[in-house]
């Protein structure tokens, strides 16, 4: 007798269809990192590249100035697709971004930041949390890098001056305490998301709209790649900034149901 496949193996299989074949990957272009007066149009109107597509010389650049990693493995892609076919995953955590959403909202107008960038990058890394992430006991351990929703590592408060580089054993384990708080998560992403635009020559208080600007897309496929250091990345945020449940917990109002009149 056959015995069924199992529920994880099915999602992995399914999420095959959704990923591009290589006749479907976008054209390689040369777009813009830095004071936005220099960027120049590059193509034809109308047609515009992959957002979430970088040449090598902004690779090169990227790594040069920022460290960041490279390609995810083909089968970590593949694990990361199927994870998201998972609807109980999926619900759980979309359930976990509602318990912050009011912080979300509250840290993204404090920096200038699009809410829905911050909602994105939230509901990637608490969707493809490995198991025991948020055991203080792994986190005290040193064995785990980044910690909290977002998952930040100490370097992070670091970059923002809220710890020195000097800082000793008790104060590294004060500073994983504070990443594990998911509010204090939230606003120490919001700041990175910030530091990173400053960085990036993005404007002050400019929100980056993806939906309205390929050149905003582009700086938030940049953002996101650098969060993270992977190039499946930022294509998956720019997909999830347009998911309608995520929509939906940060600009959603709930509303009292009407008592019914007899």
């Amino acid at each position: 007798m056959r015995r069924p496949i199992p529920l994880i193996v099915s999602a992995l299989v399914a999420s095959l269809s959704v990923l591009p074949s290589a006749s479907q990957q976008p054209s390689p272009h040369i777009d813009w990192i830095g004071d936005p007066s220099d960027a120049q149009p590059l193509v034809a109107e109308g047609q515009r590249p992959d957002p979430a597509d970088f040449t090598p010389e902004e690779l090169k650049e990227l790594q040069r100035r920022f460290g960041v990693h490279g390609p995810q493995p083909a089968l970590a892609q593949l694990f990361t697709a199927g994870l998201d076919h998972w609807q109980p995953l999926r619900n759980h955590t979309l359930s976990r971004i509602e318990a912050l959403a009011p912080a979300i909202r509250r840290e993204a107008k404090r920096s200038g930041i699009n809410p829905m960038l911050l909602s994105a990058i939230l509901f990637d890394e608490m969707q493809h949390a490995k198991p025991g992430e948020d055991s203080r006991f792994l986190v005290h351990s040193g064995l785990l890098q980044t910690h909290g929703p977002a998952q930040l590592g100490v370097e992070e408060l670091m970059h923002q001056g809220l710890l020195p580089r000097d800082a000793g054993p008790e104060a590294l384990q004060a500073a994983r305490e504070e990443l594990l708080d998911p509010e204090r998560n939230v606003a120490l992403l919001a700041g990175k998301m910030s530091r990173l635009s400053k960085a990036l020559g993005i404007p002050s208080r400019h929100q980056l709209q993806a939906s309205s600007s390929h050149r905003d897309a582009h700086w938030i496929a940049t953002l996101a790649y650098l969060h993270n250091g992977k190039l499946d990345y930022p294509t998956r945020i720019l997909r999830y900034m347009q998911d309608p449940a995520l929509h939906g917990l940060i600009y959603g109002q709930k509303r009292r149901p009407l008592t019914p009149m007899i």
